[in-house]
């Protein structure tokens, strides 16, 4: 690629950064177009499609999340480990809203420019999950698909005006469901021993 090209193309790149932070994933090409100061077909050149444009704007943040579960599995305990990575994920997944959508549906779309990210992050993140459930840290009745799906509902809280104040306390409730004590391997957290049933006293003559 020249290099007038490539000014041209991180100019764009840089632009659809500000006003996809602004108004979310929706905005229309057109619209980043005209902010970027380039014709439709000028960005359509670049980026064909809307998910080739959020993949070229993502991408360093897919490698380094990537990268960051892997730094977080030999340097951390298994939960701590996990509960840090999913911080992380869902921090980034709000700068961009509505980019969650998006992520799930390419999950499930082998044709998607953002398949391939979105399903190393997803099998980043199962890794350090069985981790934890192998040492008996998490429930072992999810598995990555369903920390996947948590980390797009926390980030969707986070999205929304009215649910943006309790997105520390959703956040807590939400890994505290995912682990467990160590020797409650079940996941669903271990039952209190039953109280003995206490008869009542006779009354004093």
């Amino acid at each position: 690629m020249r290099a007038d090209a490539r000014r041209n193309r991180d100019h764009v790149l840089a632009v659809a950064g500000d006003v996809i932070s602004e108004q979310g994933v929706d905005v229309s090409m057109r619209d980043i177009a005209r902010r970027a100061d380039v014709g439709l077909a000028t960005l359509l050149r670049h980026f064909p499609t809307r998910e080739a444009l959020l993949e070229a704007l993502l991408h360093t943040s897919f490698h380094e999340l990537t990268a960051r579960a892997a730094e977080l599995e030999a340097s951390q305990a298994v939960e701590g480990a996990l509960v840090a990575w999913v911080r992380e994920c869902v921090a980034w997944t709000t700068e961009y809203r509505g980019v969650t959508v998006l992520m799930a549906a390419a999950i499930e779309d082998p044709e998607s420019a953002l398949h391939v990210s979105c399903t190393t992050l997803r099998a980043a993140g199962g890794r350090l999950l069985a981790r934890a459930q192998a040492e008996g840290r998490a429930r072992d009745d999810i598995d990555g698909d369903d920390l996947f799906a948590l980390i797009a509902m926390l980030a969707w809280a986070g999205d929304q005006p009215a649910l943006a104040p309790r997105a520390d306390r959703l956040f807590a409730v939400l890994t505290d469901a995912v682990l467990v004590d160590a020797g409650d391997r079940g996941g669903r957290g271990a039952e209190k021993p039953a109280q003995p049933s206490r008869r009542p006293r006779k009354p004093r003559r």
